[in-house]
């Protein structure tokens, strides 16, 4: 089964805010990649996510310690296994929706994750309870 985790990054020389979250989602040989303003909560609205650069498989396994050539500190927050619920997609065009069921240390939940004409966004999928 594919892995994902969630860790928190701070003190990234791009990031203005000074703290946002990376999901990785394992992939192939790399892990797709969003930045996350905030951590979706299941009874909140959809928050913004930044499809960013494909990250190392590395990244699955990391902890805690500073990120290289002085772009800040990550610390995972959660991760484990997902199952995989592609939608919206047609051959040839490019994924719009993401549905995942992660399966973490911490937690259970249903992410959605949409691309629209404002950019990708996730939230917690109000049907699924968690």
């Amino acid at each position: 089964m594919p892995r994902f985790i969630l860790l928190e990054h701070t003190g990234a020389p791009d990031d203005p805010a000074g703290r946002h979250f990376d999901l990785l989602l394992e992939g192939g040989e790399a892990c797709r990649t969003w930045r996350l303003a905030e951590i979706p909560s299941p009874a909140g609205p959809a928050v913004a996510a930044v499809a960013i650069a494909p990250h190392r498989l590395a990244w699955l396994d990391h902890l805690a310690g500073e990120v290289s050539s002085g772009r800040g500190f990550a610390r995972r927050i959660d991760g484990g296994t997902y199952e995989p619920a592609l939608e919206g997609t047609t051959e040839g065009a490019p994924r719009e929706r993401i549905h995942v069921r992660l399966v973490g240390d911490t937690s259970t939940r249903s992410l959605l994750l949409a691309r629209g004409t404002e950019g990708w966004t996730a939230r917690i999928d109000p049907e699924s309870g968690r």
